[in-house]
């Protein structure tokens, strides 16, 4: 997952001002920082990604976000 992706995915999913709260302000568990934090100490967009989610509940079917297929059920 390209950054470019993540924050078309992240915009998709939360919309772009709560996006933008939850990256600079939420802790995900998996890295002890926010997401904007994990991204520019060089974590894979693809993994902040899907810590994001698990942090957020987002349902599993859509934590696949912008650029890859849905899963099949």
């Amino acid at each position: 997952m390209r950054l470019s992706e993540f924050r078309q995915a992240l915009s998709d999913e939360f919309g772009d001002g709560y996006g933008r709260v939850l990256t600079r302000d939420l802790i995900l568990t998996p890295f002890g920082c926010t997401a904007d934090q994990a991204l520019a100490g060089g974590a894979s967009a693809r993994d902040v990604w899907l810590a994001l989610c698990a942090e957020t509940d987002v349902p599993k079917a859509r934590w696949y976000g912008a650029g890859l297929p849905a899963a099949r059920s």
